[in-house]
Parts: C-alpha cells; sequence; structure tokens
C-alpha cells in the first residue's frame, strides 16, 4: 500500500509539473502571436533599379543637360552645369513605414554625393551623406534646421571611388540611417516641421542627388514595414 500511494504521489507531481508546462508553452504562444500582430514582419525587399535602363526614373531636371547615365549597372550622375544634379523615382512609394537600401559612390568633386529626398507622412526630407565641404551626414531640415545645423548632424570623412552602404528606415516615431552597418541617423521626427530645402524640390516624392559633385548609385531597393502602406502615386 505504502509503494502504490508513493507511485501515486509521483504521477500526480508528473501531471502538475506537464500542467504547468503545458500553460506556460500556451502562454508563451500567444505573447508571440500579440507581438507578431502588433508588429508585422518587414515584406520582401523591392528592387529600384534594373541596371540597364532608367526605367522608373527621370533627370530631376535641375538645370544641366544629359547629366544621367546608366553605365556598368549603375545610375551615374555627372556633375552638371547647375549646382545640383539628380534623378527622380516615378513609381509608387509609401508614406510611412518603409526602408531604402542602396550603394553610393562619390566619383568626383568634394560635397554630398547622396542627397536621399523622401517622404514622411505628407512632408518631405533629405538625407545628406558628405555635405558641407564633404564630411557632414544629416537630416535637411528639422523645424528649420539643415542638416548641418540639427541634432542629426554627424561628421564622416568619405573616399571618392568607393561604395557605401546606405540604409533608410522610416517609421512614426523614427527616421534612421545606417552607412555600411553603422547608425548615424536616430531622430523622432513626430510633432516637428519636417521639410526639405526649396532647391531640392525636384527629388520630390523621392530622388537622389549630389552638389556639384560626380556620383553613382545601384542596388537601389525598398521594403515596407507593414503589409498595406499608403502610396504615393
Amino acid at each position: 500500500m505504502r509503494y502504490c500511494s508513493r507511485i501515486a504521489s509521483d504521477l500526480s507531481v508528473t501531471l502538475a509539473v506537464l500542467r504547468r508546462t503545458a500553460v506556460c508553452l500556451l502562454t508563451m504562444c500567444m505573447v508571440a502571436a500579440c507581438v507578431s500582430h502588433d508588429k508585422p514582419r518587414p515584406q520582401p525587399w523591392i528592387s529600384m533599379f534594373d541596371g540597364e535602363t532608367l526605367s522608373g526614373w527621370r533627370d530631376s531636371g535641375y538645370g544641366g543637360i544629359d547629366e544621367v547615365h546608366v553605365r556598368d549597372g549603375q545610375i551615374q550622375i555627372d556633375y552638371g552645369a547647375a549646382e545640383l544634379s539628380g534623378v527622380t523615382y516615378t513609381q509608387p512609394i509609401p508614406t510611412m513605414d518603409y526602408e531604402i537600401s542602396l550603394d553610393a559612390m562619390r566619383l568626383n568633386g568634394n560635397d554630398f554625393f547622396c542627397g536621399l529626398t523622401f517622404p514622411y507622412e505628407e512632408s518631405f526630407c533629405t538625407l545628406i551623406v558628405g555635405g558641407w565641404g564633404g564630411v557632414v551626414v544629416g537630416i535637411s531640415s528639422f523645424d528649420g534646421m539643415d542638416a548641418s545645423e540639427n541634432e542629426t548632424t554627424e561628421y564622416m570623412s568619405f573616399d571618392n571611388k568607393r561604395w557605401y552602404n546606405i540604409r533608410l528606415r522610416v517609421t512614426e516615431d523614427h527616421i534612421e540611417a545606417w552607412i555600411d552597418d553603422e547608425k548615424v541617423v536616430d531622430a523622432h521626427p513626430a510633432g516637428r516641421l519636417v521639410d526639405i530645402r526649396p532647391s531640392v524640390e525636384p527629388s520630390i516624392p523621392l530622388g537622389l542627388a549630389a552638389w556639384y559633385t560626380s556620383a553613382a548609385f545601384k542596388n537601389i531597393q525598398m521594403r515596407y514595414l507593414s503589409p498595406n502602406p499608403t502610396l504615393i502615386r
């Protein structure tokens, strides 16, 4: 009898442990499901440049002639007659919850070789890489302050004829940017005046520009951070 009682006691303990384990597993699954629901997984990357033509892009029309070319699988922007040269994207793009990734190179010159203008809600702003004499990284503009004078200002050196990977992420609470996997911008734009400098208006809604500089771009791609973003068409 004592032996049977011991077996029954051990069985009871085992069943209690199994019940607790099952409850814990169920709770973890429910939490994971909630997290997955609240934060959808990013969608697959979408190529924005076919490497052969300017399909989906156009010359921004800053004032130069024959400044934009496709060479060697790259969009190349020549130093033009105007201060700025660039290309503007002509396909639908989201106003929020997206990432853009590209490789950029300064071919010649000593100023910004990647002025990436992009949407934030109903406004636009520009990620500057290598501005103000070649060293400033930041966002133009927040509350009327340019990339050289707001909290996003960073100073970096850039070599001509070297590729840099640039990634931008735009959400309601953050505008973030990385260069070669190093985070260089982490801004909080909500409730602020987000705007562009008037000189880059030809780049909107999304464009790439260079200032007194020749530049090249490749591997341009985008992905949505939510499944059904609002698009600018």
